[in-house]
């Protein structure tokens, strides 16, 4: 099964000020795309723009954030939704790639990781959710770290797509090898 990394929304505007956990889960993100270059797996960067000041295209609040282990010949999605498959390219890059398996990785875990792991699901992709890499602000009802969790345990529960979608701390995707799906 060919697999891909998929980074997404980790970006300067959105992690100022750094949401829950963001060295950590900054950390974890730079250990999967070190992996997936040592076994020639795709990293893929998707990329959050607004119209307005908060994330407008080529700005520094849009670049991804400064520490990641991005390289120029990455490819970039652009995107205006959480779903990172609406009005984008990405699907024809996976497709174009002979993508079948998705190792996601991410910032606004109740927004763009929900709404993308279900698109792709619904497209037939299998998923692995990177548990402890994906994360979100603090909210008035729960803590970033709380919505984590809940997605996490949410999102791995879905069989009604007929893929299988799975939520994975970090180190176990590591160590079983990306490749391998």
């Amino acid at each position: 099964m060919t697999t891909a990394l998929i980074v997404i929304d980790v970006q300067t505007g959105l992690f100022t000020p750094p949401p829950a956990q963001a060295e950590h889960v900054l950390a974890a993100i730079n250990k999967l795309i070190a992996r997936a270059r040592e076994e020639h797996v795709p990293v893929i960067f998707v990329q959050h723009e607004t119209a307005d000041d908060e994330l407008p295209y080529g700005t520094p609040a849009w670049s991804l954030v400064e520490t990641l282990l991005a390289l120029p010949t990455d490819p970039v999605v652009r995107k205006t939704t959480p779903n990172s498959f609406l009005r984008t390219g990405l699907a024809a890059l996976l497709a174009g790639l002979g993508v079948e398996h998705l190792i996601v990785c991410r910032y606004a875990t109740e927004f763009c990781v929900d709404t993308t792991i279900r698109q792709a699901a619904a497209l037939g992709y299998a998923i692995t959710l990177a548990a402890d890499a994906h994360t979100t602000h603090d909210k008035s009802h729960a803590s970033g770290e709380w919505i984590r969790r809940h997605h996490n345990a949410t999102l791995s529960s879905l069989d009604s797509f007929g893929v299988p979608i799975a939520a994975r701390p970090t180190e176990a995707i590591v160590s079983a090898g990306l490749a391998h799906g």
